[in-house]
């Protein structure tokens, strides 16, 4: 049996690989948020990622279902959105996210799911892939998600969010607009693009969660631990998840490149958190953490809930 290192300032734990976390499973119950399907096609004129087409899904927590809401809710943005949103996945997050919400770990939250784009060129007959998934690859992924750039956290605030409120009939007022209680999560590129989408847009993201992130040289995303380094300090929250078996190829070592953004973090004092273990380039790790992961960037949510 392999076991699953956690270490934080100096400490460490093991979680059994065999297990799946206990916010992991639906609870009775408690109170269910609702999750939504859509698709966005980007219009043609605009200067972001033009005509691309992509499905989306948006999850509303319980209390805003029910109008019950009080206070803003709090946003989180999932990368790969359809490994993220589909019940029973490893990460299962529509149920964690009931889970934790009703335990208080976590404030209520509104999810965005989003996929990567497809250019028309891309698909068969102009239409999307009848299902959601890794195939086929979606050809605009690497360049919406590894580019170190600006360009894909400002087509999220400026394009998609306002679109995915509108389709899920949310109020954009009922949305955080603190950077402290708006956060990204995903895997591999998708972790990449978690953290430069925060990196780049400051004033709008404070939280990330990198599951193997590419900080490799595919499009320059080997240059973050230098830039964490030099570049003024951003009022960020960080998880780095990744394991010794990761990849290992032209484009670099996953799990050193991992090692060199904590180190980064680490030099600059970044409030943030590393979870290593021995697993590969999957999942399956970070949907063991995903709950303790979201526990730990959340735990002081409170002092944020008015804002």
């Amino acid at each position: 049996m392999v076991a699953l290192l956690i270490t934080f300032g100096g400490t460490t734990a093991t979680a059994d690989e065999s297990e799946r976390h206990p916010d992991w499973q639906r609870r009775e119950g408690i109170p269910r948020g609702e999750v939504t399907e859509h698709t966005h096609t980007t219009p043609g004129d605009a200067p972001i990622y033009p005509g691309t087409k992509r499905y989306f899904s948006v999850y509303k927590p319980a209390a805003m279902v029910d109008g019950t809401l009080e206070t803003p809710a709090a946003l989180m943005v999932f990368l790969d959105g359809h490994a993220y949103v589909r019940e029973g996945s490893e990460f299962n997050t529509p149920a964690v996210l009931d889970n934790l919400i009703a335990a208080g770990d976590i404030p209520p939250m509104v999810a965005v799911f989003i996929d990567p784009g497809f250019y028309e060129r891309q698909l068969e007959d102009g239409k999307l892939p009848e299902k959601r998934g890794w195939n086929p690859r979606p050809g605009n992924r690497s360049v919406e998600y590894d580019t170190v750039s600006d360009e894909y956290g400002r087509w999220l605030h400026e394009t998609l969010l306002p679109a995915a409120y509108e389709a899920a009939g949310i109020d954009p007022p009922a949305v955080s607009i603190n950077p402290l209680r708006r956060g990204l999560c995903g895997s591999s590129s998708g972790g990449i693009c978690a953290f430069k989408v925060a990196w780049f847009n400051p004033s709008q993201f404070a939280i990330v969660i990198s599951h193997i992130g590419s900080f490799t040289d595919i499009r320059g995303g080997h240059n973050f631990p230098p830039m964490v380094r030099k570049e003024d300090k951003r009022p960020l929250r960080v998880v780095l998840q990744d394991g010794t078996g990761d990849l290992d190829n032209q484009f670099g070592n996953w799990w050193l490149a991992n090692q060199q953004m904590a180190a980064a973090l680490a030099f600059r004092e970044y409030d943030h958190k590393t979870y290593w273990g021995e697993g590969g380039h999957n999942q399956t790790d970070g949907g063991r953490i995903f709950p303790d992961e979201m526990k730990w960037l959340w735990r002081d949510w409170r002092k944020f809930a008015e804002q």
